[in-house]
């Protein structure tokens, strides 16, 4: 099964081959659409989300403008934290920007691996750890870095400006579309 998610889970924590596949096989596929939601606000986040293929977008809405906050790209993961860890109901949206391949794990299966397989305590641990990490790295590029700062920081990540519309990367970076084409204007 998924070679690309035992590679992501064993990024964390390294685990017997057989334990892997038995992690691995717990994993839901599912085929997502492109515009296709895979959370929506007011709903609780219940799913462990690992994009196959594909790429997906974490956003929300203020005064009618989405803002996005995260992009799930091929052998990544996507979830809302927040509403996985609390069961409090989600302030965000998680929708396919192009056609994916996902695999997802319920909560609830997740926490009866952590009672078959202890060391997945560890493994999501390092996980939250490493997501809090790029978080606390956004945020403070959101506050200390230029607008135009921000778009030369993803000129070095090419899955943002191969597969993430315009608009969409001009809310990442905290600009209107406009000022995100007179930036690319002044850089060319």
């Amino acid at each position: 099964m998924s070679a690309g998610l035992k590679n992501f889970i064993n990024q964390y924590t390294t685990f017997e081959a057989n334990e892997l596949d038995e992690i691995v096989s717990r994993f839901k596929p599912r085929t997502v659409k492109k515009n296709d939601f895979l959370l929506s606000q007011g709903a609780v986040c219940k799913d462990l989300i690992f994009v196959e293929e594909g790429c997906l977008r974490l956003y929300y809405i203020t005064n009618n403008i989405e803002v996005s906050v995260w992009f799930a790209f091929n052998n990544s993961s996507a979830i809302d934290i927040y509403s996985f860890i609390s069961g409090k109901p989600s302030r965000y949206f998680l929708q396919a920007i192009e056609d994916s391949e996902i695999l997802y794990l319920p909560k609830t299966e997740l926490n009866k691996l952590y009672q078959s397989h202890p060391k997945m305590q560890e493994m999501i641990r390092c996980f939250w750890e490493d997501a809090i990490l790029t978080l606390l790295d956004r945020f403070t590029a959101l506050q200390r870095d230029s607008a135009e700062q921000r778009y030369l920081n993803l000129l070095t990540q090419p899955p943002y400006i191969q597969k993430i519309p315009q608009k969409y990367l001009a809310s990442f970076i905290g600009v209107t579309p406009t000022s995100l084409s007179r930036i690319r204007k002044n850089i060319r």
